[in-house]
């Protein structure tokens, strides 16, 4: 068989176990785009969504007690975005003729679960039990045949726990000629399923095929008949407990030595950022301290023409910046995003949900999204009312918009594609509705509640030094490294380079079949790219000001945000080097939503370089003596 290894390697076309795989594991709910954010709305609202993921002790069994076995989806193996509901693929559904819908928090994460007919019962062992017999006209059978030579595989559930699988396999391929008459393909009608118990629970589970049962049917006659059968063992697994089931997923034997060097990693890009941040304080500081000494032993007098620095533009570095609106717009919805993430992270370091649930991580987002709306509200009016605007409602609808609209634009494209080509990731015309009525009833009016409190509790804008009235010339003879571009491509790749190894774990487990439950050091990745980002901002905004330039309201936005044209750069070099995916609905998928990922951390990081430089300008302005 094909199948992957149930100890969590990666699918080995010489084995013969199909399931519980570390590689493909429950991170797949941590993947799932925008359609697990709001799954609970769907079922059981927002906020019950959250307290349905909060870890609990678990079901408890009765001997003999009936064990659902929850088919979930198929679809190419290549491509996880790429999905088709299990029972697209003509498979046995036994006795019964209706199919018993499974629904949970993953039910918009493109999955659409179906209670299989696999009669299971708790400890009872089952040597071979024939499902059904089934006869498969050629149509059916053309179309398991396409699916065996796209390599799809299905997905199966006992107690949220996954099981991975081939539906078939190829024999006697050939690389350069794979089409001769010797190219064989079966189905594999037969499961076994090996769950593991301590004492009354479940803890483990696994799915694998006999290869000595595998059907041919390269020839694709009708009426072919294909007896779909399988076996179920117990194993006892009191080492196990049921809180520490998903252990297993990426305590597996492919694992540990990618767990040490990614723990070396992380480690090791954090003490290149604790270096990086020490030595530009060091400097920062130094340089500071120089400038502060010499612009207060200068009397004002004193201070010809001749004299340099970012002194001479106190009159002018508190000018307001054009477009004060739209920057003031762009502030607030990255205020809002960097809450969400840092909520987001905390509630899964601290286990107020657990995040191997599926669906539980996108659930939680969607509910602090709506939640926080004050914050973007909040930042865009009270900073807009102090650069002294007056148009706070047009400015609370740009605050408000400036994220969702893009969203939903893309969004529009992916769910087309996907209605399109009969994929299961496509999001029912029932739940998007539910999705407007969100964002229309709960977040739009808190951002709109958020904008009215911070108008009316903004005050003037305080700045340390006078603005004259008449703009001061700004020097044009700028060396090249010091354009808003080079600037832009050096506030980026800093912070960048501090998150790389662990942008690679994030790809993988989110476009591809690995797990990821390392959200610690998820968290710290964070911390370290919100540090470097405000250093190398503040760092390129003291330069900026050093030669005379006070334009630096939008360039903080922009360096800071700089980091998300690098996470797009880096989805294109992922797609084409080290990832499989191909297709239209995957690339559909892919690019269309890294492109709002990078926007997202466009933004988030912008914030933070902006109110990091503001800070930052304020302070050295208020340490001299202005004239």
């Amino acid at each position: 068989s094909r199948g992957p290894r149930g100890d969590g390697a990666p699918p080995q076309r010489e084995e013969t176990t199909m399931g519980s795989i570390s590689a493909h594991s429950s991170g797949d709910q941590h993947r799932r785009h925008h359609r697990g954010a709001v799954a609970s709305f769907v079922i059981i609202g927002a906020l019950g969504a959250v307290s349905a993921a909060a870890p609990g002790p678990g079901p408890h069994y009765e001997y003999h007690e009936d064990v659902r076995v929850i088919a979930n989806k198929v679809g190419p193996f290549n491509n996880p975005s790429e999905t088709y509901m299990y029972y697209s693929l003509p498979f046995c559904r036994g006795k019964k003729s209706k199919i018993k819908r499974y629904e949970d928090l993953g039910a918009l994460v493109g999955d659409r679960k179906v209670v299989s007919p696999y009669e299971v019962t708790f400890r009872d062992n089952v040597p071979w039990r024939l499902l059904c017999e089934q006869t498969f006209s050629r149509r059916e059978l053309v179309a398991f045949t396409r699916a065996i030579e796209n390599d799809y595989y299905f997905e199966m559930f006992v107690e949220d726990l996954p099981m991975w699988g081939y539906v078939g396999e190829v024999e006697g391929e050939d690389v350069l000629l794979p089409n001769l008459e010797q190219v064989r393909r079966y189905i594999y009608p037969h499961l076994h399923f090996e769950i593991g118990y301590n004492v009354d629970q479940i803890v483990s589970v696994n799915v694998s095929t006999n290869p000595q049962r595998k059907v041919d049917i390269t020839d694709e006659f009708d009426g072919t008949e294909v007896a779909f059968s399988y076996s179920v063992e117990w194993v006892p697994r009191t080492d196990l407990k049921w809180v520490d089931r998903m252990s297993r997923y990426h305590d597996s034997r492919f694992l540990p030595g990618t767990f040490e060097i990614h723990w070396l990693s992380i480690i090791n890009s954090f003490v290149l950022v604790l270096l990086l941040t020490a030595f530009l304080t060091i400097i920062m500081m130094r340089v500071l301290k120089n400038d502060f000494s010499r612009y207060m032993e200068v009397e004002e007098d004193e201070l010809g023409e001749e004299e340099t620095g970012w002194k001479l533009i106190n009159g002018d570095v508190f000018r307001f910046p054009p477009a004060s609106n739209a920057l003031a717009a762009f502030v607030g919805a990255g205020a809002h995003l960097f809450c969400v993430t840092f909520f987001l992270l905390l509630c899964a370091i601290t286990g107020c949900f657990v995040p191997t649930k599926r669906g539980a991580i996108l659930t939680a987002m969607i509910v602090l999204y709506a939640l926080t709306s004050p914050v973007s509200g909040f930042c865009s009016a009270r900073l807009y009312r102090q650069f002294g605007g007056e148009a706070w409602l047009v400015n609370a609808l740009v605050a408000v918009l400036v994220f969702p609209v893009p969203l939903v634009v893309v969004f529009a494209w992916v769910n087309s594609v996907a209605l399109a080509h009969g994929s299961s990731a496509a999001l029912p015309a029932t739940a998007v509705a539910i999705i407007l009525a969100l964002y229309v009833l709960v977040a739009f009016p808190l951002g709109i509640a958020g904008a009215l409190v911070g108008r009316h509790t903004a005050g003037d804008f305080k700045a340390p030094c006078r603005t004259t009235r008449v703009p001061r010339e700004i020097p044009d003879d700028a060396p090249w490294y010091r354009s808003p571009l080079a600037q832009m491509f050096m506030a980026g790749f800093l912070p960048f380079s501090a998150i790389y190894i662990e942008l690679h774990y994030i790809f993988a487990s989110v476009w591809g079949h690995k797990i990821y439950t390392l959200f610690g050091i998820l968290f710290l990745a964070f911390v370290m790219l919100v540090v470097v980002t405000a250093f190398i901002t503040v760092s390129l905004v003291y330069f900026q000001l050093a030669r005379e330039d006070y334009r630096w309201w939008w360039r903080s936005l922009l360096c800071g945000g700089a980091t998300g044209a690098f996470i797009y750069a880096y989805s294109f070099f992922y797609f084409f080097n080290r990832s499989t995916m191909d297709g239209m609905i995957q690339g559909s998928f892919y690019f269309g939503y890294m492109a709002i990922i990078a926007y997202a951390f466009f933004l988030m990081l912008g914030a933070v370089g902006f109110y990091a430089s503001l800070a930052f300008v304020k302070h050295i302005y208020s340490v001299v003596k202005a004239d």
